[in-house]
């Protein structure tokens, strides 16, 4: 996708999902009015207009709530788009097979044990859908799943009525959790969000994720779109459809089971320890704009901020509330989640003072006391909006009410007119709503969001997405052929910028001694061996030698030692090294199974897990996105003078950085990882310490 200049779908990489939401016709298999879901369902498509046909096939049944039921679809007198397969999961591979050969267009199952779990039955059958897929015609969605909702097209295939009486709206969900979704739809409906499309994905063997993602990307009434994700099967294709939508400006809100998991590489290098699946998947949302909340709380609350169909142009926040002590959390909550909360300026102070209790300093945060009339406060709030070192306005209330004092919204509806910038209300804590709250919040035009974080988290979600909207992703460029071997490893980072120290490797300990002469005192001596990555956990590493008697000593006791924590492991000799200091930071580069190659900032040195001190971007990047990194790291304090010491290059940082990038993705058909730990910045230039590659087989 990189270079390109508009978001087209490259339709190989996907499946259709249009028979399977916009059925003109439907046969539920499985009819029965004694079993609950194709009962609630049937109800649900009648009582709520579903205007195509509808066919009812049970082999036990010849008529169904007074309507003939057919043995199955061979049997009916003409096929129909889409069958809702409620059947077990036993009886699923028959009733596909008809449809294939009877060409019913899609399919959705809903049986569990098709794949799912450790029954051998159940992967029977899921081995058994897999060959199917792959060779049908027949789309097939689920199975072990719960349905889908289409709106305007009243294809209501969900077992749930209430949610069936919803108003069309502009928010698409698709969830791979069938039982999660109706609960947070509920909660989002209660709240005043409306939708679109909102699909139950199940264990997708042929419709997933990317699929359905990609349909509502192109749904010009969605505007917005809000994921559950457990697992992204086909990663390309969700990446594509995601950078699809973030070049047209459509929002795409997610939350992710996982975040805790263990890495898959933990084992064989910092890099991957920290470059686990769940901040693999952080470095993607960057890339791709997703933002990505914490809870299925905040996931409401980002929705609703997110339907006030404006965005800020820059990050800042300006609180307006009536209280100092939600002032002082708001410093506290602001430092947690990084929100940027500048100063009001001078004119808005002065413009704000008459408006304000006596005794109150105006300033941002403002505490402003109790506003008499809400006239009064949406002057405020609009006097905020005003002020040019703010992008988004936060006005502590809850939502008002027809019969509240408060009740008659339109100043606020008109201070909203005076400014382009997103406003928010938001409630200090959880507070029940009811359809009065609703209305008055459709009145005023703004959402009102609850709670103190999970507004800040919302709006600095704005910001994420405004500042990357607009623009295709690049993606890395194909793998191109590579000649590396560990014999031109070093020469080859040279010609990349990535300076290494003065070293010599030897075999003996005399040897050790001598080429410590020949490169000067003090040195570094480190063990040399394949078999062990992490030199200093297993006793590896000499610091600081002064003289030949020292490097001798060290190096019969670094062999010691080396055999003793990696018994058969085979030691090559000794690296003798220049002593080199400086603010130490790691650098690094892998492939993720899932996301492809990608580039690791941080702190470096032996507490590098422990401090977690890193960030992570998909490759490739630029100056200014390595720029981003470390400002969002501990890091940047070390680089720019800390406690007295001397600043370090952070340019020389950058330059590695980006250097190391390329040199991944130009030779990452013979390395699987590469890492610089630690790499010394010095006050000017930055020096590769101790480069450690974990080569592909056969080289």
């Amino acid at each position: 996708m990189a270079g390109a200049g508009v978001a087209t779908a490259n339709t190989s990489l996907f499946r259709s999902a249009v028979s399977t939401l916009q059925a003109k016709s439907l046969a539920i298999v499985g009819a029965s009015e004694r079993a609950r879901w194709p009962s609630d369902i049937f109800k649900n498509l009648r009582e709520f207009g579903y205007p195509g046909r509808i066919a009812f096939v049970n082999p036990r049944q010849t008529e169904v709530f007074g309507q003939h039921c057919y043995p199955s679809l061979r049997d009916l007198p003409e096929p129909v788009d889409h069958a809702l397969v409620i059947v077990p999961g036993a009886a699923v591979p028959g009733v596909l097979t008809d449809a294939e050969e009877t060409g019913v267009s899609s399919a959705t199952v809903y049986a569990a044990m098709m794949g799912d779990g450790e029954e051998p039955e159940s992967k029977a059958r899921g081995a058994w859908l897999a060959d199917f897929v792959a060779r049908s015609r027949l789309r097939v969605a689920g199975p072990n799943c719960m349905g889908a909702y289409s709106y305007r097209e009243r294809l209501f295939g969900y077992p749930n009525t209430e949610l069936c009486r919803l108003a069309p709206g502009a928010t698409a969900c698709i969830f791979q959790s069938g039982g999660t979704i109706q609960f947070w739809m509920k909660s989002a409906a209660d709240r005043g969000l409306r939708f679109s499309y909102c699909v139950t994905s199940g264990n997708e063997p042929d419709l997933g994720l990317a699929d359905y993602l990609n349909f509502v990307i192109d749904d010009p009434e969605t505007r917005l779109v809000v994921l559950f994700i457990e697992g992204i099967r086909r990663p390309e294709a969700f990446m594509h459809a995601a950078g699809r939508a973030l070049a047209i400006g459509k929002p795409i809100l997610a939350i992710k089971t996982g975040a805790t998991a263990e890495s898959r590489a933990a084992s064989q290098s910092h890099t991957g320890a920290i470059a686990g699946d769940y901040a693999a998947y952080l470095a993607m949302c960057d890339r791709y704009g997703i933002v990505n909340f914490r809870s299925l709380d905040d996931l409401v609350e980002g929705a609703l901020a997110f339907e006030g169909r404006r965005l800020p142009k820059g990050p800042r926040i300006g609180f307006v509330t009536t209280s100092g002590g939600t002032v002082d959390l708001l410093y506290d909550y602001a430092a947690t989640e990084a929100a940027v909360m500048p100063d009001f300026t001078d004119a808005t102070k002065a413009a704000l003072k008459p408006m304000m209790q006596d005794g109150i300093a105006p300033k941002n945060p403002l505490d402003v006391g109790i506003p008499s009339t809400i006239e009064i406060a949406a002057k405020i709030c609009e006097t905020a909006a005003h002020d040019s070192n703010v992008d988004m306005v936060a006005w502590a209330s809850p939502m008002p009410r027809k019969e509240d004092a408060w009740g008659d919204v339109s100043a606020l509806r008109d201070m909203l007119g005076t400014t382009d910038k997103p406003v928010v209300g938001f409630g200090r804590m959880i507070y029940q709503v009811s359809n009065n709250h609703v209305a008055a919040q459709e009145a005023a035009g703004f959402p009102f969001l609850q709670g103190i974080q999970p507004t800040i988290r919302a709006l600095n979600g704005l910001w994420f997405h405004a500042a990357r909207r607009g623009r295709l992703p690049a993606a890395p460029p194909p793998a191109p052929p590579s000649e590396l071997s560990p014999a031109t490893l070093e020469p080859t980072l040279a010609r990349y910028g990535i300076a290494l120290p003065q070293s010599l490797e030897i075999a003996t300990a005399d040897e050790a001694a001598a080429a410590a002469e020949r490169i000067g005192f003090p040195v570094a001596l480190k063990i040399r061996s394949r078999d062990i990555l992490h030199k200093t956990e297993a006793g590896g590493v000499a610091l600081g030698l002064r003289n030949r008697d020292a490097v001798h000593a060290a190096a019969n006791a670094l062999a010691a030692s080396a055999r003793a924590s990696h018994p058969g492991a085979r030691i090559d000799g000794f690296l003798v090294q220049e002593m080199v200091s400086g603010v130490e930071a790691i650098v690094g580069a892998r492939s993720d199974p899932l996301y492809g190659p990608m580039l690791l900032v941080g702190a470096g040195g032996v507490l590098v897990e422990l401090a977690n001190d890193a960030a992570l971007r998909l490759l490739p990047v630029a100056a200014h996105e390595v720029g981003a990194m470390i400002d969002g790291l501990k890091l940047a304090k070390l680089l720019s003078g800390f406690r007295g010491q001397p600043a370090a290059d952070r340019a020389a940082l950058t330059r590695t950085a980006l250097g190391l990038a390329q040199f991944f993705l130009d030779h990452r058909t013979r390395i699987k990882d590469i890492e610089i730990n630690p790499l010394m910045v010095r006050p000017s230039g930055a020096v590769a310490v101790d480069v450690r590659v974990l080569w592909r087989e056969g080289v």
